[in-house]
């Protein structure tokens, strides 16, 4: 065979696998939806970038929204900031009831909200490292985490005093046994316990255990504590591998206690038992900015997707099962209604009814999914 024939050979063999890819992207079906802008605020009140979102049983609505005047006082060895975002809880029906929390220690930057299954609300903050949980009257009920120390109080093991280690607000991660006399820990598994960094997302299994996703800062791992917020373990570190992160962006846990963990940087979903121990992957859904499970008897993922830092390039939202399978996807890029924002936060207790809340637009629209005609 002539070198001629074998490089038209090769052209047609990858023309071949371009159609085929350009074919299975096709494949994903485009769900049809309708979408409304959802929250009607009293004058003077307003909603800026929406980390989280999420309703209750009975269908009232919490956001988490970067809206406020932040500010910090110094005391005698912390830096004490607040006001940087604020917990608006609405109607069913998107009307203003009240605001929760005012003026909490942790509500500093907001990148995540969860409901319970108990009604409980939790605010997941990125800035003070800490993830808040209120019980449906809106007391605090639980802290997890530490907000970031002006003088580190807590070095890691080995490293000599204060500045050597991690701390509570950056600086190289380390672990017990890093620093003298055992073995470094791999990059970005951080310090086992609530010391967190740049948190983003919580989720329970039917247990109550409590896991944490610690990946958008300097560590890359999931961490696992009981109901009552005792530490139990954690995985991950940074890289490509299985049971490796380039930031854990969200998490869900299906019926039966396994977790999934949006890996955002390496562009896929990672699946493991309650232990920690890999089961398998999926991608073919993006960028998974965030996600959601539902709760029928047949659960779904809905999966956010955003192809850029802005969200008003390429956006989508897909719905998978539960073995990566995709469904189909709706939505796209831009500011119009039933478009997305950076789609930070998505509820979906009802399968075909979800609130997704936006960044970039500041807004929380409910979309409403119909069946194919």
């Amino acid at each position: 065979m002539s070198r001629t024939q074998r490089t038209l050979m090769a052209c047609a063999a990858g023309a071949v696998l371009a159609l085929g890819a350009s074919l299975a992207a096709q494949s994903v079906r485009d769900i049809p939806f309708d979408a409304a802008d959802l929250l009607k605020t009293p004058l003077d009140t307003y909603v800026g970038e929406v980390g989280g979102v999420g309703q209750n049983s009975k269908g009232q609505i919490f956001v988490y929204t970067r809206t406020g005047h932040p500010y910090a006082t110094i005391g005698d060895n912390r830096t004490f900031a607040r006001g940087g975002s604020r917990l608006y809880q609405f109607d069913k029906t998107g009307k203003f009831e009240r605001e929760l929390g005012q003026m909490v220690y942790g509500f500093n930057a907001a990148i995540g909200l969860r409901v319970d299954p108990q009604d409980n609300v939790w605010t997941i903050d990125e800035a003070a490292s800490q993830i808040v949980k209120l019980d449906a009257e809106g007391r605090v009920a639980l802290v997890l985490g530490r907000k970031p120390e002006a003088i580190n109080v807590r070095p890691a093991a080995g490293r000599g005093g204060p500045g050597g280690g991690d701390g509570e607000g950056g600086g190289r991660a380390g672990a017990p046994g890093g620093g003298r006399g055992g073995p470094a820990a791999p990059p970005g598994s951080g310090i086992p316990g609530s010391t967190f960094n740049r948190p983003t997302d919580v989720a329970w299994d039917r247990a109550g255990n409590i896991y944490i996703a610690d990946g958008i800062g300097n560590t890359n791992r999931v961490a696992k504590f009981d109901k009552n917020g005792n530490f139990v373990k954690q995985w991950g570190s940074t890289g490509s591998g299985n049971g490796q992160f380039a930031g854990v962006k969200s998490l869900a846990v299906d019926a039966q206690g396994n977790v999934y963990a949006a890996d955002v940087g390496n562009k896929r979903i990672q699946v493991f038992d309650g232990d920690g121990n890999f089961k398998s992957q999926f991608g073919n859904v993006g960028t998974p900015l965030t996600m959601c499970m539902t709760t029928g008897a047949t659960q779904y993922l809905y999966v956010s997707h955003s192809g850029d830092p802005d969200g008003m390039e390429d956006a989508a939202i897909y719905k998978v099962q539960l073995d990566g399978q995709v469904v189909g996807k709706f939505g796209s890029a831009g500011k119009l209604p039933k478009q997305f924002g950076l789609a930070n936060s998505i509820d979906c207790r009802n399968e075909n009814e979800l609130l997704v809340g936006e960044m970039t637009n500041w807004r929380v629209q409910k979309v409403t999914l119909r069946a194919a005609r």
